[in-house]
């Protein structure tokens, strides 16, 4: 979503008039965030569908979203695509079972499509895990994803991705696709967000305590981060025998950790931090808050904490609201993940991968947020301008003209 809502106002100078079809909020159960629509150009048109009824669907198995509204995006936008001229469907998503709807487009209605790999779609990740550690109904969707991905992938006039992994990941899995134009453009920096949250800040829930020392990370969590999260954990124990007049003051905030309904999440982190004795520093929030809210929570942190996934090819896109805050920025990767380069690209000499890191990293960013009155870090000008948002959609728009060229007899 954010992909799509931060490209909006730039795409018509790169010569694409945008409308948007997406499924009306009244069919959602996610954290809604009114705000977000203040940064939609009022001119967009944007469209909405319906979806089925969670509460009977969820009966039959078919819970999410993107499935629940599938037959509602198949008969509006086959009423759309009748009426009007369009040059480019563009899915950007991680509800990606409507992306099969390309392919049923395409052959009826001969239009080129475009899909946004944000996040891997099939994947064998979770297979060797253990059930405790595998998303819910993960042997219903693992399947479900087998056999439409490639029904999607293979018939694709064009992929994006945030990492360049999962292009490699697909063209090796579907030999076909190696002569499709890809690009690898990961999410864009949108200053005007900093700017809604401070207007509404007021309006959200203070979730910090001002007495302390707040270390922040606002994301979802998950078991595949404790080998990110434990080097610091381990540091932050120890700090507390040495000197506990200034390690009790910090407090590290997870919040939104789970995909869960509000009250039902299960904490992810909170069972790490309780078996190295740190209930007392450690405050796991799984509920979701909204867009807006996280970004002033972020901007309330004395520091911010991005702990990474043992997933090499896991970028984090939430690396970009965080460096817009300028605040003082801790980050644990994989050493084979692309968010490492990124972060030195604006010159963060505070980010590490969980073989690299020492106490002594830890202990120095921590122990220098001691004064509370950290002036803002510095981010090199050249990285910010590659990483507007303006930037990463003239890029994707290169990739549009590419494909619709390519489709032309």
């Amino acid at each position: 979503m954010h992909r799509v809502r931060t490209s909006l106002p730039f795409f018509e100078q790169h010569g694409w008039a945008a409308e948007v079809v997406t499924v009306d909020t009244l069919y959602t159960d996610m954290v809604q965030d009114e705000l977000l629509l203040q940064s939609v150009p009022p001119a967009i048109k944007i469209h909405k569908v319906k979806a089925f009824d969670k509460r009977r669907s969820s009966k039959l198995g078919l819970g999410s979203i993107a499935l629940r509204s599938l037959w509602y995006y198949r008969q509006y936008v086959n009423k759309l695509l009748s009426q009007q001229q369009f040059d480019l469907i563009y899915f950007s998503t991680t509800q990606f079972p409507v992306c099969v709807l390309g392919a049923y487009w395409k052959k009826k209605f001969k239009i080129p499509y475009v899909i946004d790999m944000q996040d891997p779609w099939h994947s064998e990740y979770y297979r060797d895990k253990p059930k405790s550690q595998q998303p819910p109904k993960y042997w219903f969707s693992y399947r479900l994803n087998k056999y439409m991905e490639p029904a999607a992938i293979k018939n694709a006039n064009g992929l994006i991705a945030v990492s360049g992994q999962y292009i490699t990941d697909l063209q090796n899995r579907y030999p076909s696709i190696k002569n499709v134009p890809t690009a690898t453009i990961t999410f864009g920096m949108f200053p005007p967000d900093l700017d809604i949250a401070v207007e509404h800040q007021r309006e959200f829930k203070q979730l910090l305590n001002p007495d302390d020392i707040n270390i922040v990370y606002v994301g979802r969590g998950g078991t595949d981060m404790h080998k990110a999260i434990k080097p610091v954990f381990d540091a932050l124990a120890q700090g507390l025998k040495t000197d506990p007049a200034f390690f009790s003051r910090l407090k590290f905030y997870f919040i939104g950790t789970s995909y869960a309904p509000v009250g039902l999440g299960k904490p992810s982190i909170l069972p790490l931090a309780e078996s190295l004795g740190l209930t007392n520093q450690v405050i796991e929030v799984t509920d979701r808050i909204s867009y807006y809210h996280s970004l002033a929570v972020l901007m309330q942190a004395d520091a911010l904490f991005i702990p990474g996934s043992d997933d090499a090819k896991y970028t984090a896109s939430k690396i970009y609201p965080y460096l817009l805050t300028r605040k003082p920025l801790l980050a644990v990767f994989n050493p084979q993940s692309p968010a490492i380069g990124i972060l030195k690209d604006f010159c963060i000499d505070t980010v590490y991968n969980y073989d690299n890191i020492t106490p002594q990293n830890i202990n120095d960013f921590l122990l220098a947020l001691d004064s509370k009155s950290n002036l803002p870090i510095s981010l090199s000008a050249e990285a910010v301008k590659t990483h507007l948002a303006q930037t990463k959609t003239q890029l994707q728009c290169e990739l549009f003209n590419v494909a619709i060229k390519n489709d032309r007899p």
